[in-house]
């Protein structure tokens, strides 16, 4: 190996080691750039009525200042009340399947009864979960100041992306050799499409979920609808495991009612997948890139088990960028292009048996 090889091989393993270092820096600069690129969209509207971008960047953060505040204001507190509530309730909840468990196995036949487990067993099962989550839980809000301060980080951050964005997409097109910087700000153009509208997806989506899954609550008649249905709006965020965790909490209100009103929230909840997954999505999404249900599924847990539970929101963004540009830099300009001058210099192959005439 030549020396100037072996430079460059221990150069790159010092900058992965560099880069794993600043993980959480780098998540927060990409955080912030997800914000930046979506709420750039308002601050283009804004610009056609006033005259400087600054003005219509602030115009913008005060815009969603202003609803976010309103949010909290009207939400926050019932919704607190309410997630209390539902601690209170787990008890009795856990109590209630227990008695369920107990009837299931005491009406079955005898052979059929040994693969019901008893709740000892289930509970004994379930602990090692229980406590990691909780410990997690515990964690989160241990470091609830640390997240306080990477927020004012992600904001600060976002309104410096937003303020002069020209800037930076021109540092960023300078890593990129000459030639190929036109090419390179095209799937930046393509990239931030793409965002924008997963982010508008992403936004009717959670909507509509909230709302449908309150409108289901209400009519089964399951407490606490207002805690349940944000809830299931919130993970809607998170694809594949969000709905199955937002699952949880309302069958365990409705546990304490009975059983019964327990499977009616879990068909409920399968309904309004299904609707979601046949008729929404395809309507939202459909200019958005679409990505195979595997692949957001392992880029989620890829991103839980190296970055933590909280980089589970930035998985999926993560993944629509980085398909649009392995998309049109290693299939498009890559391996479409490989031997195409072999291809197109190539003679047309000699018939080995002569045309009838």
């Amino acid at each position: 190996m030549s020396f100037g090889k072996a430079v460059g091989i221990i150069a790159f393993v010092i900058s992965l080691y560099i880069l794993w270092r600043i993980q959480q820096i780098l998540l927060i600069a990409f955080a912030a750039l997800v914000f930046a690129t979506v709420i750039n969209r308002l601050v283009r509207f804004l610009e056609r009525f006033v005259a400087k971008r600054g003005i219509a960047v602030f115009i913008s953060i005060i815009i969603l200042i202003i609803l976010l505040a309103g949010f909290i204001w009207i939400v926050v507190p019932p919704f607190v009340a309410q997630v209390q509530q539902l601690i209170d309730l787990t008890p009795l909840a856990i109590e209630q399947s227990r008695n369920w468990l107990d009837w299931l196995r005491s009406n079955i036949p005898e052979g059929m009864a040994d693969n019901v487990p008893t709740t000892d067993t289930l509970i004994t099962q379930i602990q090692p979960f229980v406590a990691r989550f909780f410990r997690n839980f515990f964690a989160f809000f241990t470091d609830l100041l640390t997240i306080l301060g990477s927020a004012l980080l992600v904001l600060i951050l976002t309104v410096m992306f937003l303020v002069n964005p020209q800037l930076y997409r021109r540092i960023f097109l300078q890593l990129f050799p000459s030639f190929y910087r036109r090419r390179a700000e095209g799937i930046m153009n393509q990239s931030e499409v793409a965002l924008v509208n997963w982010a508008i997806g992403v936004l009717i989506n959670t909507a509509f979920i909230g709302t449908i899954s309150a409108i289901g609550l209400w009519i089964l008649g399951v407490p606490l609808i207002l805690a349940n249905s944000f809830i299931a709006g919130f993970l809607e965020v998170i694809p594949n495991l969000g709905p199955t965790l937002s699952l949880i909490p309302p069958v365990l209100v409705a546990l304490t009612d009975g059983v019964w009103k327990a499977v009616g929230v879990v068909i409920l909840y399968l309904l309004i997948q299904q609707i979601e997954n046949y008729l929404l999505v395809p309507f939202v999404m459909k200019k958005t890139v679409l990505l195979p249900p595997v692949v957001t599924l392992l880029s989620q847990i890829v991103f839980a088990v190296f970055f933590g539970v909280l980089a589970l929101f930035l998985a999926l963004p993560f993944v629509v960028v980085a398909e649009v540009w392995l998309q049109e830099v290693l299939v498009k300009d890559i391996l479409d292009q490989w031997g195409a001058d072999k291809r197109n210099n190539r003679p047309e192959p000699i018939a080995l048996v002569a045309e009838e005439e």
